[in-house]
This record gives structure tokens, C-alpha cells and sequence, in this order.
């Protein structure tokens, strides 16, 4: 009952919203059941079929990733009807299982569409060149598909559960006494990772000999890469990460510094205010094209199979979900910030000011997103080249 009460008079972003999730865990159970086909047809001891599974990994985060923010989202977009189930008897716990479901549902179907088109193209419709991903000729056991894509339902649905939060979380998705305040020990912190790790990946790609003159030898794939080479990138990279945050509000902070116009000043407050809410998302879209741009520098390299380190179409799957995230959360964060801009145009603000602040506050964002990406790009395609 309290199901129906949240889904009616949705909009077309929470259908889209739903949809989208759905549609995401049906390509990702498609990875899983395509790792599954391909054991059943290679011979026993290949030593493949986990790493296949590994590969499956990314996305499947993705999608917990994307199932957190959009459940977050949910009570910062729609807070009359987070009040009306409140007042109908629903509590904070009842709120957060009923948004998890949502999510769960969602991946559930289309988990199951994915599974119905499996066995489908398993009874001999597939050609050869599906056979081998498909598992064709050989007895499914019927453990196995039900167990792998009871994962997705599973890590959404968990994701959703433990993002949402319905007696803390305000309608801006902010804190407003911490916003864009970040600590000096997790900025220093932070710093020291970034910088550590840089040096000491360009340590080990150091040559061999003091008097070698030659340029930095690259190892030839990620699968000879040496512990301190992964390690440094692991580290520049979370490093790198933690700052997207601070360097957020530092660049809010930035823009009003001295005496600002209205526009700098607005778009200085608003960005040291959405720092926080922006920090993470922004980090890991920044990780995610950072990834993605070394891996496609991977698939043009010459004699290249064109499969890389992360397929092509997990890698578009992975961006979405992320990009997706990212727009869940600008649209929690314009959702708190809409009393105040009604506030300043009832004040007699003209709607070009608040427009050109929201163009420099966003063109800071994307310049620190580049930034923190292609920083982490370079220092990645080290290990690829």
C-alpha cells in the first residue's frame, strides 16, 4: 500500500530514474550470464572463468553506485510525498526498506528480462559465433543463474537502503553547518597520498641506470606491471579523489575572493556550498574518465585486439551509471537551492544573474573534474602503454 502511495503521480524523471536502473541491470546481467556461458563451453581447469567474473565487477559497482545516489535523491525531490507517507504511519526505517525495494524491483526485472532472453536464445535460436557465450550444448545448472544475477537486487538494494537516511537527511542533500568545510588532516591526508603515489610510480619507471639516457621503458601491458608501479597509481589516484572536495570549495572560495561582483559571489558561495554533495560524485566520474580514456588509448595502440582492459561496452555502461549519479545529485542540490533563488527573484534579482552564476560555478567544477582526470589518466596510461 505504501508502495503504491510513494509510485503515484511520478513524474517522467522518477520513471526515468527507474527505468534507467532497470535497463542498467540488465546489461550487467548480461555480463554475468555471458562469464557463466563461456564456463560452461571452455574446459575444465582454462583458469578463466574468475577473472571473466572480476570483469563484471566494475559495473556491477557502478550500478550500486548510481542505486545510492538516486535513492538519496528521492526525498530531496519529493519531500511533500516523504511527509504525506510519514504522516500516514510510515517511519524512518519503513521509508528507507520502501525506497530500497524500489531500487531491489527495479533490478530484479531486469535481471529477469536479461535471464528470459538468455534461455531464449539458448534453445538452438542462437548462432554459432553465441554458441560459446551462450554455453550452447552443454546441461545449465539452475543454481547457477538464479545466484549470480540475485546479486544485482542484492547490492542495489543495499546501496539504496544504506544511502538514505529519513531523519537526517535535509531537502538539499547538504549539511548545512559543514558545508564546504573540509578537515585539514583528510586535505593533508589527501595531499600526501596524491603526491606519494605520484613519485612513486615516476620511481619505478625510473631507468635502470643513472647514466641511461634513454626515454622511460613502459611495461608492455597491465598484466606485467610491477607492485610499485600499481601501488603509486592506486595511491595518486585515491589521493587525487579525496581532493576533488576540497579543491571544490577552494576554488568556490576562490572565485569571491576580494570584492566580488554579485555573479563571482554567488557562484563562489554556491560552489564552497555544494562542495561536499559534489565532492564524491565528481571524484569518481574523474576516476571513471580517467580509466576509460587510458583504456581506449589501450585499444588504438598498434596490435591491440580491441577488447583492452575494460571492454568497451562495460566501459560505456560504467560511464552511465556514473554520469547518471552525478545528474541525480545536481538535481538534489538544485532542488535545495530552489527557496533561495525564488527568495533573490522575489527580491528583484534579474534570472541573468542567477544564470551566469550557474555557468561559472559550473565551468570551475568541470575545470577541477579535468583537472583530477587528466591527472589521473596520465599517471595511468603508464602502466598501459
Amino acid at each position: 500500500m505504501f508502495y503504491f502511495r510513494l509510485v503515484r503521480g511520478y513524474r517522467v524523471l522518477d520513471l526515468g530514474r527507474w527505468l534507467l536502473t532497470a535497463a542498467a541491470a540488465a546489461v550487467v546481467a548480461a555480463f554475468l550470464l555471458r562469464a557463466l556461458g563461456r564456463a560452461l563451453s571452455d574446459p575444465p581447469g582454462s583458469g578463466e572463468t574468475v577473472e571473466r567474473l572480476l570483469w563484471c565487477l566494475p559495473p556491477l559497482v557502478a550500478i550500486a553506485w548510481f542505486a545510492a545516489v538516486a535513492a538519496r535523491a528521492l526525498p530531496a525531490q519529493r519531500p511533500e510525498r516523504m511527509a504525506g507517507l510519514t504522516a500516514a504511519g510510515a517511519g524512518p526505517r519503513r521509508l528507507r526498506l520502501l525506497i530500497a525495494g524500489e531500487i531491489a524491483l527495479a533490478c530484479a526485472l531486469g535481471a529477469l528480462a536479461t535471464l528470459l532472453l538468455f534461455l531464449v536464445l539458448r534453445n538452438n535460436i542462437a548462432g554459432p559465433t553465441l554458441a560459446p557465450e551462450l554455453g550452447m550444448g552443454v546441461p545449465l545448472p539452475p543454481a547457477a543463474p538464479v545466484a549470480l544475477l540475485a546479486l544485482l537486487p542484492l547490492a542495489g538494494g543495499i546501496a539504496a537502503g544504506l544511502a538514505v537516511n529519513g531523519t537526517e537527511l535535509p531537502p538539499g542533500g547538504e549539511e548545512p553547518a559543514r558545508a564546504g568545510r573540509f578537515g585539514p588532516l583528510r586535505t593533508t591526508l589527501a595531499a600526501l597520498l596524491a603526491f606519494g603515489g605520484t613519485f612513486t610510480e615516476l620511481y619505478a619507471l625510473r631507468p635502470a641506470a643513472a647514466d641511461d639516457r634513454r626515454p622511460l621503458q613502459l611495461p608492455a601491458d597491465l598484466g606485467h606491471t610491477s607492485a610499485a608501479l600499481l601501488g603509486g597509481w592506486v595511491a595518486a589516484a585515491l589521493g587525487l579523489a579525496l581532493l576533488t572536495g576540497p579543491l571544490l570549495a577552494g576554488t568556490g572560495r576562490l572565485i569571491a575572493v576580494g570584492r566580488p561582483s554579485p555573479r563571482r559571489l554567488l557562484a563562489g558561495r554556491g560552489l564552497t556550498g555544494a562542495a561536499r554533495a559534489l565532492g564524491a560524485p565528481l571524484a569518481v566520474l574523474a576516476f571513471t574518465m580517467a580509466v576509460v580514456l587510458t583504456s581506449v588509448r589501450h585499444w588504438v595502440a598498434p596490435g591491440a585486439d580491441g577488447t583492452g582492459p575494460v571492454p568497451a561496452t562495460e566501459a560505456l555502461l560504467t560511464t552511465g551509471c556514473v554520469v547518471a549519479a552525478v545528474l541525480a545529485r545536481l538535481a538534489e542540490i538544485r532542488a535545495g537551492r530552489q527557496p533561495g533563488s525564488a527568495a533573490l527573484l522575489r527580491l528583484g534579482a534579474p534570472q541573468r544573474l542567477l544564470f551566469g552564476a550557474a555557468l561559472l560555478r559550473w565551468a570551475a567544477a568541470g575545470s577541477v573534474v579535468l583537472a583530477t582526470g587528466a591527472l589521473t589518466a596520465v599517471l595511468g596510461a603508464g602502466m598501459l602503454s
